[in-house]
């Protein structure tokens, strides 16, 4: 293989594509390994993704995968209190990793690295061999931070409004130093710009979807046992945003719903469920599955997916697959803040409050429109969410080449 080794430094492990930073990552990097020699650094944060790991090797030339324990970590952070680092750079820090980053660049001569988020930078800062450095920054990570903030009470609040600030200083130094970033939206990329003195060349980079595996004509199983109308919510429920957003739909729009219509059923599907995320299933009409195998049954089978976040950055990977499985949803605005809102969007985007949001659901559920919604969503997927296209955009500007 003639083409030029990368360095691919991911801060979870990109397989299985089962959330949506590991989708991301993970057709990046096998779109990248198809005509380049990959050496892949990554952290296991759940230790059921060990078992995938072996899957790895299809992917990468040679691999650092290296267990994160969520506690040691969250102590490491602590230093960053200290220090005056972002506490997100010390929870990925490892000297292991970075040993073997030092290594593979020497004795495989490699100029080229891709780094997917900003708390994995740490490892090519400075690194003088590297010709060409690519920060994938996803989202504006510290822009989140402040949103955090927005919705705690001291002394959370704090510790949030100082990574705020801590990460956006290190956001900018990395883009300075790095010269070549990307967002997963236009929107995301002009933000940060905006904020940045220095951003070097910035680039929109999209999130896409597989409509192969998204295809509403494969058959599946229905997973409910009702004939009553079914809404559904997918994602990791281990994360904060999407608690929030079950969280605040359970107490305040499904009361409403169910007022009109009593067998209405919410369903959460998602792993690693919190707390307060399994306490919601005490709650009448609301079922909580867990980590399930497969979220295209749910998707394919429910009247309806809600995507009701009120803390959001970029573009909602549960957004654009119920749109492949042919599923109406009704988003909060800023669930669709990514996707460039079109006009047809109209009927499936609502605000946070209760009572609009509640009447967008029930609207959607009787409205003729919906096969209409249904066809326009996977054209529009299909359309601009091409992994195929936002891949080639990527090793374009690893290669430095005209994409």
């Amino acid at each position: 293989m003639d083409a030029p080794p990368i360095l691919f430094l991911a801060h979870r492990i990109p397989y299985p594509p089962n959330k949506g930073d590991k989708v991301r990552s993970h057709h990046f990097l096998r779109h990248l390994s198809a005509r380049h020699r990959v050496f892949l650094g990554t952290f296991v944060d759940d230790p059921e993704d060990w078992a995938h790991e072996p899957e790895l090797a299809r992917w990468s030339t040679e691999r650092c995968v290296l267990p994160l324990n969520p506690l040691s970590a969250r102590l490491r952070s602590v230093m960053g209190l200290i220090s005056g680092a972002p506490l997100t750079n010390p929870y990925y820090a490892s000297r292991t990793l970075r040993g073997w980053v030092e290594d593979v660049i020497e004795r495989e001569r490699i100029q080229t690295a891709f780094v997917f988020s900003s708390s994995m930078a740490q490892y090519v800062m400075g690194a003088t061999r590297l010709s060409r450095r690519v920060v994938d920054f996803v989202d504006l990570d510290s822009d989140k931070w402040r949103q955090y903030a927005e919705r705690q009470r001291p002394p959370m609040r704090w510790v949030y409004q100082r990574e705020h600030r801590r990460l956006a200083q290190w956001e900018r130094q990395v883009a300075a130093e790095c010269r070549i970033s990307t967002f997963v939206s236009a929107a995301e990329a002009a933000l940060f710009c905006a904020g940045a003195p220095d951003p070097g060349a910035v680039h929109p980079l999209g999130n896409g979807v597989d409509l192969e595996y998204f295809d509403p004509s494969t058959e599946f199983r229905s997973p409910y046992a009702t004939t009553a109308p079914v809404l559904v919510f997918t994602g990791a429920m281990d994360y904060w945003p999407n608690v929030d957003a079950v969280v605040w739909f359970c107490e305040q729009v499904m009361p409403l719903l169910r007022a009109r219509q009593p067998g209405l059923e919410f369903w959460i599907v998602g792993a690693n469920p919190t707390a307060a995320v399994e306490e919601l299933a005490d709650r009448p009409g609301v079922r909580v599955t867990g980590r399930v195998e497969d979220v295209r049954p749910y998707l394919r089978h429910a009247d309806l997916a809600v995507a009701p976040l009120r803390i959001a950055r970029g573009i909602q990977n549960k957004v654009l697959e119920a749109m492949a499985m042919g599923t109406p949803l009704v988003a909060s605005r800023a669930a669709f803040e990514g996707m460039q809102l079109q006009p047809w969007m109209a009927p499936m985007c609502a605000a946070t409050e209760p009572q609009e949001y509640a009447e967008r659901v029930v609207a959607l559920l009787g409205s003729d429109a919906r096969g209409a919604l249904v066809t326009e969503g996977r054209r529009w997927v299909g359309e601009h969410h091409s992994w195929q296209r936002n891949c080639s955009a990527l090793e374009a500007l690893l290669m430095d080449v005209e994409a």
